[in-house]
Formats: structure tokens, C-alpha cells, sequence
């Protein structure tokens, strides 16, 4: 099932609500633009579902 995850733009920090990925179907990258100041960003969702932002510029631990 599909569902909506609460992520916070890295940019201007607001919280927002995005449509996620069935659980079988993670992990993902989203490329996504906040809804909020237009930024670009990267929505990860973990093999749980859990949800993250992160802005194009930064990097990825691991």
C-alpha cells in the first residue's frame, strides 16, 4: 500500500506531506522539489519506510 510521509525541506525547513512508495518496493530515491520554495531535493525511503530529505548537494553516508 501506498501511503504519505511528513519530510522537512532542507532548504527552508518547512514539513510537508509526500506520497511514498509501497515498503516492497523500498528503498527508494525521490527526486522531488519542495512544495513550499521550489528547491530541489532527494526523498530516501529506507527498506521500513521511513522517511528523509536531503538536499541535491549533499552527500550520502555510506
Amino acid at each position: 500500500m501506498q501511503g504519505l510521509g511528513e519530510v522537512q525541506c532542507p532548504s527552508c525547513f518547512e514539513y510537508f506531506a509526500v506520497s511514498i512508495p509501497p515498503v516492497d518496493e523500498c528503498p527508494a530515491n525521490l527526486d522531488y522539489d519542495c512544495e513550499v520554495c521550489c528547491r530541489p531535493m532527494v526523498i530516501v525511503v529506507d527498506a521500513q519506510g521511513l522517511v528523509q530529505a536531503r538536499g541535491m548537494d549533499e552527500s550520502f553516508p555510506g
